[in-house]
C-alpha cells in the first residue's frame, strides 16, 4: 500500500469522523495521531536507514495539505512534528530516530517566547552549565502539542560564547517541565497549543542538539524552509476545503421563486473565481518554493519567506469570500465553512507572522541583511 493510500485510509477512518469534535471540544486528536503513527506516516520524512519512508518535502507538503482539507488542527500537529523531526534526524540519537520513523514518537518545537515574540530565532530563556550537565529556565508562550508530544525541540540562549540560540531535546517526563494553562483558541482548537515553562530543568550534555550557539543556523537553514512550506500547505488545504464546500452550497441550493441556483448569480461566481485564483496562486508558489529548495536556486530563501505570508493572507481572503458567498448558511457548524474561516486566522499570526515576513522580504529585495 502506498503512503497516499495509507493516508487516505487514516483520514476516512479516523481524522474526518473526529474533525468537528476536535474543534468544538478543543480535543487533541490522539486517535488520529496514533493512526498516522501506525501507518508509518509520522516517519514519512525519516531516513530509510532508520526505518522511515525517506520521502521529501513535496510528499510532506501534499500530506499536510490533504489532512488540512479535513482537520487543520491535525495538519498543524503533523507540521510541527516534521519540523522537529528534521532537527532530530540531523542531531538526534539513533534510538530516538528509529522511534520516530516507526511512528511511536511525536515531537514538536518549543521556540516562541514573550520576550522575543515573532523573532523565534532569538530566545531569552537561559541554559546554565552545572555539574554533569545544564539547567534550563525559560517560558514558552505557544507550543503545539503541549503535554501531548513525547519530546520538544527546545531553544535557549547559548550557555556561553556567541550565537543567538542553542537547541535541546527535552522529553515530556523531564522534571521541571510543565504547562501552566492551556488557552481557548479561535481556530486550530485541537492542536493542544499552550504555554510551557522549564524551571531549573536539568539536561545532560547529550541533550544538546548541535553545537552550543549554533541554533540560529539550524532554525533558519533547516527548519524555516520546511516549516514555512508545510504551514503554507495547511493554508492551501484550508482554502481548498472551504472553497469546495462553498461551491457545493451554491450549486445545490436554489432561489426557488426564480427557479435558479445560487451559482446562477454573476456576483457569486465572480467571488468564487477570485477565491480560486487566490488558491491556485498560493499552490503554484508553494510548488515553486519546493522546486527552488530542491534545486538550490539563488531565490530559494526568498521563496521560503514569501510562501507562508502569501498562503496565509490568501487563506484569510478566500475563507472570508466563502463566508460571504454562503451567507447565513456559513454560520452553521454543519456546513464547515466557519470552522475553516477560524482555522485560517492562525497562520497569519504564527511566528514568523505575515507582517514580520513582509519586513524580511522587503529587506531581501532591497539588499539589506534580513536578520541584521
Amino acid at each position: 500500500m502506498s503512503h497516499l493510500q495509507k493516508l487516505n485510509s487514516v483520514i476516512s477512518d479516523f481524522i474526518a469522523p473526529a474533525a468537528a469534535e476536535t474543534d468544538s471540544s478543543s480535543q487533541f486528536p490522539r486517535a488520529s495521531i496514533d493512526a498516522l503513527g501506525r501507518a508509518g506516516l509520522l516517519g514519512l520524512m525519516s531516513s530509510k536507514d532508520v526505518g522511515g519512508m525517506g520521502l521529501e518535502l513535496l510528499e510532506a507538503a501534499k500530506m499536510v495539505e490533504t489532512i488540512a482539507q479535513v482537520c487543520p488542527s491535525t495538519a498543524m500537529i503533523v507540521t510541527m512534528h516534521f519540523s522537529g523531526t528534521a532537527i532530530i534526524e540531523k542531531f538526534g540519537n539513533l534510538e530516538l530516530r528509529k522511534k520516530i520513523a516507526s511512528g511511536n514518537h511525536l515531537t514538536t518545537l518549543a521556540w516562541s517566547e514573550q520576550g522575543s515574540r515573532s523573532h523565534f530565532w532569538a530566545p531569552v530563556g537561559t541554559a546554565k552549565k552545572v555539574q554533569d550537565g545544564f539547567t534550563i529556565d525559560s517560558k514558552k508562550t505557544m507550543v503545539t502539542s503541549a503535554l501531548e508530544a513525547d519530546s520538544y525541540v527546545w531553544s535557549s540562549k547559548p550557555t556561553e560564547g556567541s550565537g543567538a540560540a542553542t537547541l535541546w531535546l527535552v522529553n515530556k517526563d523531564h522534571a521541571g517541565l510543565n504547562a501552566p494553562k492551556s488557552f481557548e483558541g479561535l481556530g486550530l482548537r485541537g492542536n493542544a497549543s499552550a504555554p510551557m515553562v522549564a524551571e531549573s530543568l536539568f539536561l545532560k550534555s547529550e541533550a544538546m542538539l548541535g553545537a552550543d550557539g549554533s541554533g540560529f543556523d539550524t532554525m533558519i537553514g533547516v527548519v524555516l524552509p520546511l516549516f514555512s512550506t508545510l504551514n503554507a500547505s495547511c493554508s492551501i488545504g484550508i482554502m481548498e476545503a472551504s472553497l469546495g464546500a462553498s461551491i457545493h452550497h451554491v450549486t445545490s441550493n436554489k432561489l426557488e421563486h426564480l427557479n435558479s441556483a445560487l451559482a446562477d448569480l454573476p456576483t457569486i461566481r465572480a467571488y468564487l473565481a477570485k477565491a480560486k485564483i487566490k488558491l491556485d496562486l498560493a499552490r503554484t508558489l508553494r510548488d515553486d518554493t519546493i522546486s527552488a529548495l530542491k534545486d538550490n536556486r539563488p531565490d530559494a530563501m526568498l521563496r521560503v519567506m514569501q510562501v507562508k505570508a502569501a498562503a496565509a493572507d490568501s487563506a484569510l481572503e478566500v475563507t472570508d469570500i466563502c463566508m460571504r458567498v454562503c451567507a447565513g448558511a456559513a454560520f452553521r457548524k454543519d456546513l464547515g465553512v466557519e470552522r475553516f474561516f477560524r482555522d485560517a486566522r492562525a497562520s497569519h499570526i504564527m511566528a514568523p507572522t505575515s507582517d514580520v515576513l513582509y519586513d524580511f522580504i522587503g529587506k531581501a529585495i532591497c539588499n539589506i541583511p534580513v536578520f541584521g
